[in-house]
């Protein structure tokens, strides 16, 4: 039992346009807000939509899609979709931003309507995209699949942060001190070329990837390797056992509570070292967290694979509360603070490649799409409220909150994560030095 590389890489290419997407928005659409708003806790609401939109679209779409069928596949046609009219409203959100000196007062509206429809259309593909690759993957392969995932992910990350230096249009204004104060310019060209990257991207998933092939595919291999499912012959949904659902909510808490801190120092990152470290260059930080991930996501599978999937979270979970809680003490981006991103990369690696698979392995081919958005649902629902509560926190305590905010948060996820009994994989001793990354049910 092995896995298709050049299928998965391709697959990830949904993923990937995903991330290209996330990076920008994440590092970028809060500059552009501080333009217009000078609260926080406002502008971490803002940045809090697409949470709040995921929380109920992406389990409403997961499940739509389980139920679609057309000659090019069940995920395929939301994520063409989705991505086309992402990509429009994308750079439609540019093009409003530059022209604030004409279109005066109206800027601000006008901005928030189109980020909602740049929101909304990322909510139709992001559940169908996920759920491509255990689709086409049989349940053994899957961490080392979604490592080959979270990788392209990464990377597609990384392209957007070398973009941003390159071809951001934004500038800061300083005071006499050297403090910034305020941002100005636009980024018209950089949301462009991401817009036509993510098309790119899409494009050769859909002329590579059959879907209705690869899945046919993956059932004749669930047959010939005997993890074929009841449930499929029969159409009946059969519920979780009572110590299943208790694990299976003990999962989706953890992924709550380590994304309120992760994502509370991601969504404030380019704040914070824009105007507490008065470092401009946000990205070049990122990249090396990036690094750290890229480096870690095939190592933390083959990890999964022989210590279990609980186990190696647990490591990353500690590893991302200890750089964290250690990055509060950092006066300044100084040597240190890139070793410390490097590790959380590492950390981040080591929960992400095996959480997702964790909540999906209790799942049967039919419904993967509605676990996958209980997956999301929770993340996103973390993505929600922690902008906004780290916003109150910076507004009214300082910056200096937000590494401690997400240290105690990521710390929590470790004693729910602790108590997790089932989702895991079991340890295999691999057949050949190609089967390393294999793990078992």
């Amino acid at each position: 039992m092995k896995l298709n590389y050049k299928k998965t890489i391709l697959v990830g290419f949904a993923f990937m346009s995903i991330s290209l997407f996330w990076s920008l928005y994440d590092g970028e659409i809060q500059l552009i807000l501080s333009k217009y708003i000078d609260q926080n806790w406002l502008i971490g609401f803002i940045m809090a939509w697409d949470n709040i939109l995921a929380v109920f679209m992406l389990p409403v779409f997961g499940s739509i899609s389980d139920k679609t069928k057309t000659k090019w596949g069940r995920r395929m046609p939301y994520i063409v979709l989705g991505t086309i009219a992402a990509s429009i409203f994308l750079v439609l959100t540019a093009v409003i931003d530059s022209l604030a000196s004409v279109i005066g007062g109206a800027t601000l509206p006008l901005l928030m309507i189109s980020l909602f429809l740049t929101l909304f259309s990322m909510s139709i593909y992001r559940s169908p995209a996920v759920a491509l690759m255990p689709d086409v993957t049989v349940k053994p392969l899957r961490s080392k699949a979604n490592a080959i995932i979270n990788l392209m992910g990464a990377l597609g990350g990384v392209i957007a942060l070398v973009s941003v230096p390159l071809l951001t249009g934004l500038e800061a204004l300083k005071d006499e001190f050297g403090n910034v104060i305020k941002v100005e310019g636009n980024d018209i060209v950089l949301f462009s070329v991401i817009a036509a990257l993510m098309l790119l991207l899409v494009a050769v998933l859909f002329i590579t990837i059959k879907e209705p092939v690869l899945v046919k595919e993956k059932q004749e291999d669930d047959v010939r390797f005997g993890i074929e499912e009841v449930e499929e012959e029969t159409k009946v949904e059969q519920p979780l056992s009572k110590p299943e659902m208790i694990s299976l909510l003990l999962i989706l808490s953890s992924i709550f509570l380590w994304f309120m801190g992760y994502n509370a120092v991601t969504s404030a990152f380019s704040r914070y070292s824009m105007y507490h470290w008065n470092f401009k260059n946000y990205s070049t930080l990122l990249l090396v967290a990036n690094a750290g991930a890229i480096l870690a996501f095939l190592p933390s599978a083959m990890l999964a694979s022989k210590f279990g999937r609980r186990r190696t979270i647990l490591v990353g979970v500690v590893l991302l509360t200890l750089t964290l809680g250690l990055a509060t003490f950092l006066p300044e981006p100084n040597a240190f603070a890139y070793v410390l991103l490097f590790l959380a990369g590492v950390a981040w690696a080591c929960i992400n490649v095996n959480s997702y698979p964790m909540v999906v392995e209790l799942s049967k081919n039919s419904n993967i799409g509605k676990y996958t958005g209980y997956y999301y649902a929770f993340s996103m629902a973390a993505q929600i409220v922690t902008p906004i509560l780290s916003g109150l926190f910076i507004d009214n305590i300082g910056y200096e909150s937000l590494f401690p905010y997400g240290a105690i948060f990521s710390g929590l996820a470790f004693f729910t994560m602790f108590f997790v009994r089932h989702g895991d994989a079991k340890p295999a001793v691999p057949a050949a030095k190609l089967e390393v990354f294999d793990v078992d049910d």
